[in-house]
């Protein structure tokens, strides 16, 4: 086996998963890392979409603002996950903006190397696919969720999600710090309600205050009961 096929065949470990440090090492000058402290902007709306971003660690929370100065959370992003793939679809322009929650570091992948890659290395053709039905299925979801439940019930799912409930490859329970008025806009209502419905999940146990917000998974009970 040549030199670059062990690279490319490093880049996928164990199960399959996505090996950021071996892509980055095994690449030239089209995709880097970058480092973001918390609150700066990885992007902003209206910027040259030129780049695919792979989330290494911490989180990135991803917004839009309308004409009217109105800002909207679209959704909060953790390690694993990526963003800015847009540009893959012909956007030319960022269509939101993408802020650091934490300090965060992300693997920044130029458009053209990151088709290259789908093309030519499976794992992360693979990981990119989920990636994107995922979300698809998680947009579908949220209509619904927005459509024909409670807040209550927005917020604990939303509360779920951030706690990346369901996924066992990634640590859950304990969430990033995210404001009140973050998950009330996420949730879409006032921030008054979300701290309404935090202090009662809060007297039920399904989550608690210890060093940052605990998730209990009993929480799924919110969401599940009619």
């Amino acid at each position: 086996m040549n030199t670059s096929n062990k690279k490319s065949k490093n880049i996928s470990e164990a199960k399959g998963e996505f090996n950021a440090q071996a892509f980055l090492d095994s690449a030239g000058v089209a995709r880097k890392v970058k480092e973001f402290k918390k609150a700066e902007v990885v992007y902003s709306q209206g910027d040259a979409s030129k780049s695919v971003m792979y989330l290494q660690e911490g989180g990135v929370k991803l917004s839009v603002v309308s004409e009217s100065g109105k800002e909207a959370v679209v959704a909060i992003l953790g390690p694993g996950d990526f963003f800015g793939e847009g540009c893959l679809a012909g956007q030319s322009i960022r269509m939101g903006t993408a802020t650091a929650i934490t300090p965060t570091i992300v693997l920044v992948i130029e458009k053209s190397e990151m088709f290259k890659v789908l093309h030519e290395q499976h794992a992360l053709s693979d990981l990119f696919i989920t990636f994107m039905l995922a979300r698809n299925i998680r947009i579908e979801e949220d209509l619904v969720d927005q459509l024909f439940n409670s807040s209550e019930k927005r917020l604990a799912r939303t509360l779920l999600l951030l706690a990346r409930y369901g996924k066992d490859d990634q640590p859950h329970g304990v969430l990033p710090k995210v404001s009140q008025e973050m998950l009330a806009e996420m949730v879409g209502t006032t921030r008054s309600r979300v701290n309404f419905f935090m202090n009662k999940f809060r007297k039920l146990g399904f989550i608690k205050y210890n060093g940052g917000l605990q998730i209990n998974t009993s929480l799924l009970s919110v969401v599940l009961h009619e």
